[in-house]
């Protein structure tokens, strides 16, 4: 018989269950989450050893998306899920983020969250369940963990928030913001708008954490009521005698390497202090060499820390708000319909921008309706850009994170389909990195885009933000465009992308137990300042769109028929749009709602195939005259052909105004001419009469 506790709240006016036992006895937590129709199960397991040489915290979190879910049998050969769909990856890295700094600091245990979608109503989003599950498995778990945290979307639909928004308000929301954290402070924040400002972006964070809030009491009661306590774990430490010990050689050595504001020189020393350091303790600790390691990481972290806290200077000598030096290229790539080079300091990312037909757009298959996506944005960070000797990998979470932060930063400013009926590709290469890699994809995509005559309606620039948070002097110190080592060293990297006139993405990850409103009001309204600088710099190069395509991309028109004429222009087995195609050099697609796109090389041969859909869609009337080939001739006369596979007969009668003994002493097979309708017998039989020949 099954025993299991059902808990009961309600999220964004909807009721929510969470199901504790039953199911997945040998996990340490587990939680079937439901929400109308929507059902995702959580688990949460965590090794009982710590790996051996472990030197960071190995959590791994998977978000498994279950084709039956809603009702759909997986394509492909296997006919069974196979590798983690992009979406699935951004979704189990928005899990993941409020989690990880929430686990004890020295656990070095594996621990692997699990969620997995088993039911989907459409109109209820499973995401935002499972990232609510994770904090439920968890906190009923004995894995140690000082959560819980809370997971909402909010939208921003008529000018006011919503709580989950369904998908008939999602269509109208100009904000589409992912918050998770806990009741004190928030940890997390994904989001894609529509030129927002700064304001409406900080209330709907604010608004979305005062749910977070509720649920947390929530998820409480239910800890209290099913939770297992918690195991006390031995939590890895440096012991404290090489502590000491290090410390008290190592300080002078740390702080001269950290002394210059050269990256390359500070790296030389570094290199050449731990050889010293370690060499020297070698054999009074011939067994620590990790817990060395550990203490100058520690030493190294503290040492930047103090500069920024205590000094106001960064690692590279800027100050707090100041921006690293930024100069930009377009079209410097002769074959590519456009290119751009955005360079911030070391940092420094080639985009490419490619247009194809709308036949070439990324076909998606996953839980949701959208099952086509017009615009891609890929990122790539090849090992040479950090200066690492590596081989090429396939991208990782990281570079499909990145890519999807870009994505979205630039959706908001992309024409539409009807203006711009092209499929939209951009590659962001970062060959140079040094922290805020994905910004700068941004920034070199707008260029990019510019540059291949995209029409966007506004540049967009982004820039990440950091925070050293000094809990002794309790003082913040908020830093503009953060370099690598202070994402490294530092407490956030707050990316925030947008126009001048709003903000159209931002994401935020969080290495303490989170931020509070304080720090959101002061990191955005820093943001804008950094963001309308770089914009200054990107449209000195290049200030708006290039009135025309690269001559290398295709033209394409659009136009509509009739939906009932669609037959009308493929022609049986396609016969009829086949011969168009072979005749004019161009590329045909028509949808199902009856828009045609042509996509040719020139705009001559585009027109010219638009002409013969038009011809053919076109009922011919008495009287109108049309060009036209002969096709076919027979003795009382011959066949012209005035659209593909439509043709009318030319009496021999009606060849010339005089006698005429023959049909070939007047026309022969292939000959352009123009005719002239004059009969339309009721079976749509089309009679004609020759006014010349060309």
């Amino acid at each position: 018989m099954k025993e299991s506790k059902i808990f009961k709240t309600v999220i964004g006016g909807r009721e929510v269950t969470a199901e504790i036992g039953g199911y997945c006895s040998h996990s340490n937590g587990e939680v079937f989450v439901r929400c109308g129709d929507t059902v995702v199960m959580v688990n949460v397991t965590m090794s009982k050893e710590p790996r051996d040489g472990q030197d960071f915290f190995p959590l791994g979190v998977d978000y498994e998306e279950k084709m039956y879910s809603v009702g759909k049998i997986p394509g492909g050969f296997k006919k069974r899920e196979g590798r983690a769909s992009d979406k699935a990856i951004l979704v189990s890295r928005l899990i993941d983020r409020p989690l990880r700094p929430l686990f004890p600091k020295g656990l070095f245990n594996d621990v692997a969250v699990v969620a997995t979608v088993l039911s989907v109503e459409p109109d209820v989003s499973p995401e935002v369940f499972a990232m609510l599950g994770s904090s439920i498995a968890l906190s009923v778990s004995d894995i140690p963990w000082e959560g819980p945290t809370g997971s909402v979307v909010v939208g921003l639909v008529d000018g006011k928030y919503v709580i989950n928004p369904n998908l008939a308000q999602k269509d109208k929301s100009r904000l589409s913001l992912s918050l998770a954290g806990t009741k004190e402070a928030v940890l997390m924040v994904e989001a894609g708008s529509l030129e927002i400002s700064e304001e409406e972006m900080l209330q709907g964070i604010l608004f979305g954490h005062d749910e977070i809030k509720r649920i947390c009491t929530w998820v409480e009661e239910i800890q209290k009521a099913v939770g297992k306590t918690k195991k006390v774990m031995d939590l890895r430490h440096a012991a404290p005698e090489v502590e000491k010990a290090v410390k008290e050689y190592a300080q002078d050595k740390i702080d001269y390497c950290f002394s210059t504001f050269n990256r390359q020189e500070r790296e030389v020393r570094e290199e050449a202090a731990e050889k010293d350091i370690f060499a020297h303790f070698k054999p009074l600790f011939p067994d620590a060499k990790r817990d060395i390691g550990d203490v100058l990481y520690a030493m190294k972290k503290e040492c930047v820390r103090k500069m920024i806290a205590d000094k106001g200077v960064r690692p590279d000598g800027r100050t707090l708000t100041e921006i690293r030096p930024i100069w930009c290229e377009v079209g410097i790539l002769p074959r590519v319909h456009g290119s751009g080079v955005f360079t911030r300091g070391q940092t420094q990312a080639l985009t490419t921008a490619t247009l194809g037909t709308i036949a070439e757009v990324q076909k998606l298959e996953g839980l949701d309706d959208e099952v086509f996506k017009r615009y891609m944005h890929h990122y790539n960070m090849p090992p040479y850009s950090t200066g690492e000797a590596k081989s090429l990998r396939s991208p990782g979470r990281r570079e499909i994170g990145h890519g999807a932060l870009a994505e979205r930063a630039l959706e908001p400013v992309l024409p539409s389909e009807e203006a711009f009926p092209y499929a939209i590709r951009t590659v962001s290469e970062v060959i140079s990195s040094n922290g805020s890699t994905s910004q700068a994809s941004v920034c070199g995509s707008t260029l990019a885009l510019m540059d291949a005559g995209v029409p966007i309606k506004a540049p967009v620039a982004g820039v990440a933000m950091g925070l050293i948070q000094d809990t002794v002097n309790n003082k913040l110190h908020i830093m503009t465009d953060i370099q690598g080592i202070e994402d490294f060293f530092g407490d956030m990297d707050f990316k925030v992308a947008g126009t001048k006139d709003g903000i159209t993405a931002i994401q935020m990850d969080i290495k303490i137990h989170g931020i509070n409103e304080t720090i959101l009001r002061t990191a955005l309204a820093q943001a804008k300042v950094g963001r309308l600088h770089i914009l200054s710099k990107m449209v000195e190069v290049l200030a708006a769109p290039r009135k025309d395509l690269s001559k290398f991309a295709p033209k394409i028109i659009s136009f509509s028929i009739p939906a009932d004429k669609i037959g009308d222009v493929i022609g049986k087995g396609g016969a009829v749009i086949n011969k168009i195609i072979e005749e004019t050099g161009v590329k045909i697609d028509i949808d199902d709602s009856g828009t045609v796109f042509i996509a040719a090389q020139s705009g001559e041969s585009a027109g010219i195939a638009k002409n013969l859909i038009t011809a053919i869609i076109k009922d011919v009337e008495v009287g109108e005259e049309l060009d036209g080939k002969v096709v076919r001739i027979l003795e009382f006369g011959a066949f012209v052909e005035y659209a593909p596979k439509k043709d009318g007969m030319v009496h021999i009668s009606k060849l010339s105004d005089k006698r005429v003994e023959k049909v070939r002493d007047i026309v022969e097979e292939g000959d352009k001419v123009r005719v002239k309708v004059i009969k339309i017998d009721e079976k749509g039989r089309v009679d004609l009469k020759l006014i010349k020949k060309y």
